[in-house]
């Protein structure tokens, strides 16, 4: 596919209802959430440790930054902004950070005036990934943005036209057909769509999947055979539009979990215990036909708490939530799902307050071991941790950041000739709570408690973001 057929001007959008807007109630973003006001360039960042020479490439990752000025209503609002670090053979090359350059940064609305929705403008503030040679941004409300390696920006990619929904930020490729799975999800029917692009980075599939509402369905899962959705309780509310993330929590919409093949048909619905699941660590179908699903699971209390904290609307819609006290947090999760009986089995398996879990990739899909995550690992949240789960033993084993530091996601990067799942590295950036200064740290994924590897000095702190990913050299 040319380059100029992923940069399309045109989409259909998507009919949407007209509301009243109010305006916006701004939330402040401090310490380590604060943006930063410009783009910058750095070379021969100071190194602490050796870096594995095998770490030839570029870590990648995505996060809100809103424009200097700008005050937004929500975390999850803001332009998307990519902050690169080169490693080239032991050294770190460059620092460089970028807005990604789409329309809503250039002050296009996102509700065009008939009332269709422009999937091109988007804050593109999510994800970043790396796709049949294509440098994608991603946010789950539209369609993401090509960018170069020096991270300038494209334009927007809908794939010779065939993509006509929103792209989550969650897709998964199949470490063994190159395939990657996505889907997008909107606020008429159909509410929900799975795609399949094909290792050369064709769309040659999109199915419509009947769910009864618009809920923010922003990760799901895939096995070897089959799509595993989340249709949970968090439902757009037209209400609440232009006063930030018009989602909220719904009573009566119920919790479900699906299983769906590959190639689409009918889905297999499996009921759950409310709940709400921004993450999925990984699925796999074990030896009994089982699927198996681990992933952070929020409690109702939780859900509102954490919601609140970061700008979401309090008022549940369909009845009250719960008043039970709000003890604990978000704790890694799993369902096993029986298509023999129809029956679910859910187990918490830690109690630590975790997001952001990842993953050796060459295992996305099948059965892994270790799953990594990222917690504040006291009761004042004051002492970050980078946690690694053995779910075969239910051991965990932590990296102690210290007092006042924040981890983004670790982002798993496999040594070359490893022989075990858990041989290669772990990338975050640290930064501390107060927002004065932030690293790259380099961790032995197979001896997370050993001091770092690596730390690389970054010239800037990198405010608190969502995720990234390891772009090796191809040549």
């Amino acid at each position: 596919m040319s380059l100029s057929s992923c940069h399309a001007d045109g989409f259909r959008g998507e009919q949407m209802t007209e509301s009243t807007h109010e305006e916006p109630r701004p939330i402040d973003l401090k310490g380590y959430l604060t943006p930063v006001p410009d783009e910058i360039d750095a070379v021969e960042l100071p190194v602490t440790g050796v870096l594995p020479p095998e770490l030839t490439g570029r870590y990648l990752r995505n996060g809100p930054n809103p424009l200097p000025g700008e005050r937004t209503p929500h975390w999850f609002v803001g332009h998307g902004m990519i902050h690169g670090i080169r490693l080239r053979e032991g050294r770190a090359e460059w620092y460089r950070n970028r807005w990604v350059r789409t329309r809503r940064l250039a002050g296009d609305p996102y509700l065009r005036q008939d009332g269709t929705r422009d999937l091109a403008a988007v804050h593109a503030n999510t994800h970043v990934i790396e796709h049949a040679g294509r440098l994608l941004a991603l946010v789950e409300s539209g369609l993401p943005y090509e960018l170069t390696p020096e991270l300038d920006t494209l334009g927007p990619c809908d794939f010779g036209g065939r993509l006509t929904t929103a792209m989550t930020a969650h897709p998964k490729e199949d470490p063994v057909t190159g395939e990657l799975h996505f889907f997008g999800y909107g606020v008429e029917p159909p509410y929900l769509t799975y795609h399949r692009l094909s290792a050369d980075g064709e769309l040659r599939r999109s199915v419509p999947v009947d769910v009864p509402g618009p809920t923010m369905a922003h990760d799901f899962a895939i096995t070897q055979n089959h799509v595993v959705w989340l249709d949970l309780p968090v439902v757009f509310d037209m209400s609440l539009v232009g006063r930030g993330m018009p989602y909220q929590w719904n009573d009566n919409y119920g919790a479900r979990l699906g299983v769906m093949p590959h190639d689409g048909g009918d889905v297999r619905w499996f009921e759950i215990e409310p709940c709400y699941v921004f993450h999925v660590g990984n699925a796999w179908e074990d030896e009994a036909g089982r699927v198996v699903i681990d992933g952070v699971r929020y409690s109702p209390e939780v859900w509102h708490r954490s919601w609140t904290s970061i700008g979401g609307s309090t008022t549940p819609a369909g009845g009250p939530v719960a008043a039970a006290a709000a003890q604990g947090g978000t704790c890694l999760y799993r369902w096993t799902l029986d298509p023999a009986t129809g029956k679910v089995h859910e187990e918490q398996l830690d109690d630590r307050w975790i997001e952001f879990p990842t993953l050796n990739d060459g295992l996305v899909g099948r059965g892994n071991r270790y799953l990594y995550a990222v917690a504040d690992d006291s009761p004042t949240g004051e002492n970050g941790v980078v946690l690694k789960y053995d779910t075969r033993t239910g051991a965990s084993q932590a990296h102690e950041l210290g007092r006042d530091h924040v981890s983004s996601e670790a982002v798993f990067v496999p040594a070359a000739d490893g022989r075990s799942e858990d041989e290669g590295w772990l990338l975050s950036i640290v930064t501390d709570r107060a927002g004065a200064a932030s690293d790259l740290l380099v961790l032995d994924a197979a001896d997370l408690a050993a001091p770092p590897v690596a730390t690389v000095r970054l010239p800037r702190r990198v405010p608190a973001g969502f995720h990234g990913s390891w772009v090796p050299d191809t040549n």
